[in-house]
């Protein structure tokens, strides 16, 4: 199976606690990943704000049940790093949290991001 036709997922950010956690989401899965796994505040969904616009709302686990308050931002492909569709979550950088988003996003249809993978993809397209 091509890494081009599915959605990976990974940490963004060093391991260990931080300020700041990154998930970061890249495929032509990313965008409806993300929906799945974001409530935005107020009346919009993702899609119906601009691209690369964070948006404030609650990053939820495989349940629907709220892990933490984030930041999501998607861009769309070809605008993209990766030339892909691509979600981000920046949410407080507890391991707990960052482990539970992804475990959510897995859970969803994602699959873990090999090593400099993310750069691969931008690479080749």
């Amino acid at each position: 199976m091509s890494s081009q036709q599915d959605t990976i997922v990974a940490i963004a950010t060093p391991p260990g606690p931080g300020a700041i956690g990154v998930l970061r989401l890249s495929g032509p899965g990313a965008v409806r990943l993300a929906e799945r796994c974001f409530r935005p505040l107020g009346h919009k969904g993702l899609r119906d704000r601009p691209p690369r616009t964070l948006v404030y709302g609650s990053l939820l686990d495989r349940d629907g049940v709220v892990i933490d308050q984030a930041l999501c931002t998607v861009s769309y492909g070809p605008h993209s790093y990766t030339g892909e569709d691509t979600a981000e979550f920046q949410c407080h950088g507890a391991p707990q949290v960052l482990s539970l988003g992804l475990e959510a996003l897995c859970a969803l249809g994602a699959r873990l991001a090999g090593p400099g993978e993310f750069t691969r993809r931008a690479f080749l397209n």
